[in-house]
């Protein structure tokens, strides 16, 4: 494990009609044990009055800057905030949550030590009408590569945005989407974070910083339309996402080939895991014999790595 200097943050803020909250997410940007490079936010077209009370409140602090515009939904904000940031690192952060003052620190540090790590993810504390803690478990985990379970599984590998930290080139990449992407993903944009990061080859790492706040309240897209992304336009909205990134990447299926290498890329697979790569070696272009060779001896790692984990 390699060590270098700690990266430069920038942070992103992205705001729509979330005046009563928007403070507390800034405020706690600023009072990092680690300082951001900058905190940047962007208010996609508040109504509530936001942008009025962002430039009064943060309009004369240098660590603050404020990109006002029209609403263009947010993967739109995104894309705004990005080309404004100048960091190493890019933190996205909700308006409506926030984050307890060593968060950066701990995000920092991980890129820090592991330079071959382009995205981490982390565990988020429920807040407000919801109590309770959601994320891969309590032990941090090299998550490995993750395309291939992605692009065929549409396994989702990541966190809600306000978890989401990413190298500022690959963010770069990953939101450079054609015009047309704005305006289908004007909520749950996180999931181009997700699963571009995925199919562009990042390396994931799951760290259970405990400093993220997600808050339940009223207005949350993403929470109170959980159910509808198990419905087929969320589903098809999804996979024509994947499937965009998969052809940047020129993926075919001979890469299903590659499924073992993939699945050897995790830290602690759980049978799960196993299961889902010995299928997608099975797909794969090889003689029938070789592809049930990859399979087996993918669960086989996957049975020794859960007998080690009830050990």
């Amino acid at each position: 494990m390699s060590t270098v200097a700690t990266p430069t943050i920038s942070v992103i803020v992205t705001n729509y009609n979330y005046r009563a909250f928007v403070a507390e997410a800034v405020d706690g940007a600023l009072a990092q044990t680690l300082a951001p490079g900058e905190v940047i936010v962007v208010d996609d077209g508040s109504s509530d009055g936001s942008p009025e009370y962002l430039r009064e409140r943060y309009g004369a602090d240098p660590r603050v800057r404020l990109l006002c515009g029209e609403n263009g939904g947010q993967l739109a904000a995104f894309q705004r905030g990005l080309a404004a940031a100048t960091g190493e690192v890019v933190c996205f952060l909700d308006a409506d949550d926030r984050w307890a003052p060593d968060y950066l620190a701990k995000v920092g540090a991980l890129f820090a030590a592991r330079t071959d790590v382009d995205f981490v993810c982390s565990d988020v504390h429920l807040i407000g009408q919801e109590s309770g803690v959601q994320g891969y478990g309590p032990q941090a985990a090299d998550l490995g590569y993750t395309a291939l379970a992605t692009w065929v599984r549409m396994r989702w590998y990541g966190a809600p945005t306000s978890a989401l930290a990413l190298r500022r080139a690959l963010a770069q990449r990953v939101l450079d989407l054609p015009e047309g992407f704005a305006a289908q993903w004007r909520i749950s944009a996180d999931n181009c974070l997700v699963f571009g990061a995925s199919l562009l080859g990042a390396r994931k790492y799951y760290l259970p910083t405990g400093a993220v706040d997600y808050r339940i309240h009223g207005h949350n897209g993403w929470w109170h339309q959980q159910a509808r992304t198990r419905e087929f336009p969320a589903q098809f909205r999804s996979r024509c996402l994947i499937n965009h990134y998969a052809r940047q990447m020129g993926l075919d299926e001979r890469a299903l080939d590659l499924a073992k290498a993939e699945f050897k890329s995790r830290e602690r697979p759980s049978w799960d895991d196993a299961c889902v790569y010995a299928d997608i070696a099975w797909r794969g272009s090889a003689p029938w014999w070789k592809r049930a060779e990859r399979a087996l001896s993918i669960l086989l790692h996957g049975l020794r790595a859960r007998r080690r984990l009830r050990l």
